[in-house]
C-alpha cells in the first residue's frame, strides 16, 4: 500500500467536487458552498500546496496547506504566525479507516517544512472527530486549545512544530 501526494491542478477538480458532494465530507468541511470556496481559493494560490492523495497510483483524496490566516476567532498572534494551516479528507470511501489519511498528512507536513519557512503547521479538527484527532496526533500534531470555529464549532487547535 503506497500512499503518495501529486499536486492537484484544475483539471482535478470535477473529482475533488465530487468529493466534496458526500455527506461525511462535509461534516469535516462544512457547507458545500464553503468548503468549494476554500479549495478553489487554494487551487487558485500561489502559496497554496494543493495535491491529490493516491493509493498506489489512485485518485483517494484531497490535502491542502496554505498560509494561515486568522481563523475568525480571537488567538494569540503565535498561535498562526509563520504557519501553514492543514486540510485533508479522504474522498474515496473504501480507502477509509486505513490509515491512509493519516499517511498522507505526514507527507503534507514534509512538503510543508521542505518548500516553505513555516515555523509551525496547524490544523482545526472538530472535536466531535475523535478519529480525526486521533489521526493528527499520530502524525505528530499536538493539542493548543479549544476554540469555537464559525464553521465547524467547538474544534482543537492543533500545531505541528518544523523538526
Amino acid at each position: 500500500m503506497a500512499v503518495a501526494l501529486r499536486p492537484a491542478t484544475d483539471g482535478d477538480w470535477p473529482l475533488i467536487e465530487r468529493w466534496l458532494r458526500q455527506p461525511e465530507v462535509q461534516r469535516w468541511w462544512g457547507a458545500l458552498s464553503a468548503a468549494q470556496a476554500e479549495v478553489l481559493a487554494a487551487l487558485s494560490s500561489d502559496m497554496g500546496l494543493c495535491s491529490i492523495i493516491e493509493l498506489d497510483g489512485c485518485p483517494v483524496g484531497y490535502a491542502q496547506a496554505q498560509e494561515a490566516q486568522p481563523l475568525g476567532v480571537p488567538l494569540p498572534a503565535g498561535d498562526i504566525a509563520g504557519t501553514f494551516r492543514v486540510d485533508a479528507f479522504i474522498g474515496d470511501q473504501s480507502a477509509r479507516t486505513k490509515g491512509i489519511g493519516q499517511a498522507a498528512i505526514k507527507l503534507v507536513a514534509a512538503e510543508i517544512f521542505t518548500t516553505s519557512l513555516a515555523v509551525a503547521a496547524i490544523v482545526v479538527v472538530p472535536i466531535k472527530y475523535e478519529a480525526a484527532v486521533r489521526a493528527y496526533e499520530k502524525s505528530g500534531f499536538r493539542w493548543v486549545r479549544v476554540i469555537d470555529d464559525p464553521l465547524l464549532g467547538p474544534s482543537w487547535l492543533m500545531r505541528l512544530e518544523r523538526p
